[in-house]
């Protein structure tokens, strides 16, 4: 080829047949990384020397003999004009045309094989073919960074966006497809893992710890034994350390760089909204900082109003040189955040909506109670169904752990019933941090954290609010574990030291509640386990597959913000410990509950049917009927639940006539069977897994997988800031124990009950860390993409499944508006509370396609993003 026909995108045309005329869309990677001009210009050579990038078509249709039947492949086409064609700046995004030669007798295309002989990568987004005959057009979603041939063993294979069972797939296209599965399970990489590497593998979380640094980084393998089992993370292949030959080596602490597979990694999009600055200052560049602010009482807030200061007047940063000591630590959008238009240097931070509309309303016991229903965590609270309550450690180990909370404490508050009758009612609820707590507190307790195991009982009263009738605080034996636990009971109170005792009692259940949401509720039921789903599924279902069609928008960014979490926040020394009590030992007791993890008990009426706060009703259009009707996250959820499982029923319909087609499908039965012996191998021998024989079970397992990935995630995810923003609120550690009477401790209490309260939460300098770190966990990005919607609406060909989609889409519309009904209601109490916070993180925000992002307070997105 000369170089004139290069420059000018010329190319010599060959072969005969009809010409098909393409349309593809990319990304070049200069465009996506502004400093990658060598790969640009090496690009432009590249071209010049015609070593472009070619695309050739495989035929659906027909096979070729004389490559076993395989379809037949056809004369390579290149992209054109690549050096002049200009790159849409709103998008990044680029069009070429390519033209192919294509004989009509070797049928139709199913496939193209993509090779790049340029020196960079590339993300390929889709191909449109227009004018094919017998077809018309044909569309290729793609979605995929494309590296140089020279990286890969074996040709990039992208199918046309039809949806096809194995058993129905066409002969000359079921080759392809099995060795593009065989190639994403790379299980004949070794060693360390490169970008360009397109392997789905698993790992126990071993690279939590670093040894290497000293004992106190040391941090127990999870995953793989009975002791600590967990859900299997994405591997990397990272050497050992140096000490210990079992734990993975870690890469450098402000390395953003973990392997996942590329396809899995963020887009430059959101990227750039937070996380390339973010998360990297948290931890280093602003302790220096934020350490030399407060002189009065360094590390600690001398007042309420000190912490209303964040928000409302910003605390005033010292002169500089302090800012230009650490500049170069931190990048200029964080310095942008960090000093005002007028030039003054303050740390404000956004306004929580819990203390928007009333500085006051979160103290009250109302507010605490409704924040168990429609607050950040409200996945806990149970029906109370014996008194006293009791406990399910084992008694040979810790003892009796009957609580000590009596008929006494209680009836004086109970509207004039009985405790029997209050039980017998369904009037009785608990919100109960005792077991799962309890055997870690000599441990915590040794550290600077002072934590107590809590009950808290709460009366369901007429007008559907909870009133908390008594909190228990639990500590063990002082002779030892073996002797039980000393237990404290504290009732409401409003007046005199009495009523500072009694928010100091919430303050500990908060600590309790805030560390087992961000621990459980949050980290192990949403991001843990939906992880081993992400890479069962682009190990054992192909892109063609209607389940993978089904699921994979609902793991988008899933791997990528978990390799991040173990860079960065769960690691030893990392934001986590740094924040909330359970401190070195949280990754180790998550893996301690994850003992009692069942998926089957996610689907939202099993939960709310196993905590008893609903009960089954065939009357009822979901079949169970809540026991506490003003209940935000329930009600809101059940109406969300069954639009899902009502299009996911539509949707595999039109693959599944029957319970044979599903027992029948290989693909399916591959991708079960190894998230449940791999994914969560350390559950394998537990009998609660769905067999995955009928169609019921299908449906059922998709749905919760949705569920849990989507609105479950959102309820747990996107109230952080909006409710925790403000840690008197949600405060994540404690640091003193409940002042006992006659001592020094309680003297100061009835002096300075406020100064006591904020001296036994967290510390100064870790609700600002703590605080910046949810604020940035809470922002939706710019480039969400929410339940009921697609990033393309070319996902699929079949119009019965494009139709039950719209119908989805239309369902969480009529939601959306049902929701905003609702929370204009004012005699639906919990809707907005004390506090004047509607709840809104179970609204779709399906309807609106302006994808804006930012602390919003709404909206699902499709997957476990952020």
């Amino acid at each position: 080829m000369s170089c004139f026909d290069a420059i000018t995108g010329k190319r010599p045309e060959g072969g005969k047949g009809t010409k098909i005329k393409g349309t593809v869309v990319l990304m070049k990677k200069n465009v996506l990384d502004f400093n990658d001009l060598h790969a640009s210009l090496l690009d432009r050579m590249h071209e010049i020397l015609g070593q472009g990038v070619t695309f050739q078509l495989v035929s659906a249709t027909e096979g070729d003999p004389n490559n076993g039947k395989r379809g037949k492949v056809g004369p390579p086409a290149y992209l054109e004009e690549w050096i002049t064609t200009l790159t849409s700046l709103s998008a990044g995004e680029s069009r070429f045309n390519v033209t192919f030669n294509w004989d009509e007798s070797q049928g139709i295309p199913g496939a193209v094989i993509v090779k790049n002989s340029h020196h960079s990568e590339f993300f390929l987004k889709s191909l449109t073919l227009e004018g094919v005959p017998r077809k018309g057009r044909i569309h290729f979603v793609c979605n995929s960074w494309v590296y140089p041939v020279d990286k890969y063993t074996y040709d990039r294979v992208f199918f046309a966006n039809h949806t096809y069972l194995p058993s129905k797939t066409p002969e000359p296209l079921r080759p392809y497809r099995l060795e593009e599965l065989l190639h994403l399970r790379g299980d004949d990489v070794t060693g360390e893992l490169q970008e360009h590497d397109r392997v789905y593998a698993y790992a126990y979380y071993n690279d939590l710890g670093d040894p290497d640094k000293g004992a106190e980084y040391v941090r127990p393998v999870l995953g793989g034994s009975s002791e600590y089992p967990y859900p299997r993370r994405g591997r990397t292949g990272r050497p050992p350390t140096k000490t210990d030959p079992n734990s993975e080596s870690r890469l450098p602490l402000l390395s953003l760089n973990i392997y996942v597979p590329r396809d899995e990694r963020f887009g430059h999009l959101k990227m750039s909204d937070f996380l390339a600055y973010a998360l990297k200052s948290l931890t280093q560049s602003l302790q220096p900082l934020l350490n030399t602010v407060f002189d009065k009482t360094p590390m600690e807030f001398d007042s309420l109003q000190d912490v209303l200061n964040l928000y409302e007047g910003g605390l005033k940063l010292p002169e500089f040189p302090a800012l230009e000591e650490i500049k170069d630590r931190i990048p200029l959008e964080m310095i942008k955040e960090l000093v005002r238009s007028d030039g003054e240097q303050v740390l404000k931070l956004p306004l929580p909506q819990v203390i928007k509309e009333d500085k006051d309303a979160w103290r009250t016991d109302e507010e605490f109670g409704r924040e168990m229903l429609a607050g950040v965590n409200p996945v806990i609270i149970r029906r109370l169904e014996e008194f006293p309550p009791t406990s399910k450690l084992d008694p040979k180990t810790y003892g009796d752990h009957t609580s000590s909370i009596t008929a006494a404490h209680i009836e004086k508050n109970l509207e004039g019933l009985t405790v029997d009758q209050a039980l017998k009612s369904n009037r009785l609820f608990i919100l109960d941090h005792h077991d799962a707590l309890f055997p870690y507190l000599n441990r915590i307790n040794s550290t600077s954290h002072k934590i107590y195991a809590s009950r808290t009982i709460l009366l369901l009263k007429d007008d559907g609010t909870l009133k908390p009738l008594a909190i228990e605080l639990s500590k063990p034996h002082p002779d030892g574990e073996q002797h039980g636990s000393v237990n404290q009971v504290f009732t409401p109170a409003e007046d005199g030291v009495e009523a500072s005792i009694w928010q100091l009692a919430k303050a500990y259940v908060a600590v309790d509640d805030s560390g087992y949401h961000q621990l459980i509720s949050h980290w192990l039921n949403t991001h843990a386990v939906i992880e081993p789903f992400v890479i069962a599924t682009n190990r054992q279902l192909s892109v063609m597959h209607p389940i993978y069609k089904l699921l994979s928008p609902h793991y988008r960014d899933t791997m990528n913000i978990n390799a991040l979490a173990r860079q960065i926040l769960i690691n030893a020394g990392g934001v986590l410990e740094s924040t909330v009590f359970p401190g070195k030992y949280a990754m180790e007791m998550s893996a301690v509950i994850y003992k009692d993890w069942k998926l089957t008990d996610h689907a939202l009426p099993d939960d709310l049917l196993k905590r008893g706060v609903a009960v089954r009703d065939p009357s009822s259009p979901h079949k169970v009927r809540l026991l506490i009707k003003d209940y935000p996250y329930a009600v809101d959820g059940l109406v969300i639940w069954w639009a899902i499982e009502k299009w996911v029923a539509e949707y595999c319909s039109i693959y599944y006539p029957s319970d044979a087609a599903v027992r029948g499908d290989v693909e399916l039965q591959a991708w079960w069977k190894e998230v449940r012996e791999v994914g969560h191998g350390d559950k394998k021998k537990e009998t609660w897994w769905p067999n995955m024989r009928t169609f019921r079970e299908l449906t059922k397992t998709c749905s919760t997988i949705i569920w849990v990935a989507s609105a479950l995630h959102a309820a747990v995810n996107f109230g952080q800031y909006p409710y925790a923003g403000y840690l008197p609120n949600r405060p994540t550690i404690s640091r003193r124990f409940m002042p006992e009477p006659g001592t020094p401790a309680y003297e100061e209490l009835e002096k300075n009950p406020e100064g006591v309260f904020l001296k036994t939460i967290t510390s100064q300098f870790q609700t600002i860390l703590g605080v910046s770190l949810i604020e940035i966990l809470s922002r939706h990005s710019s480039d969400e993409v929410y339940l009921g919607q697609r990033d393309t609406p070319e996902w699929t060909t079949d119009r019965k499944a494009l139709d039950a989609f719209k119908r989805f889409g239309d369902n969480l519309v009529e939601i959306e508006k049902r929701i905003l009904t609702m929370n204009e209601d004012t005699r639906i109490k919990n809707r907005n509370g004390p506090v004047k916070m509607p709840y809104t993180l179970l609204y779709p925000n399906t309807s609106d396609f302006s994808r804006v992002g930012g602390l919003t307070g709404k909206g699902i997105p499709n997957s476990v993003s952020i």
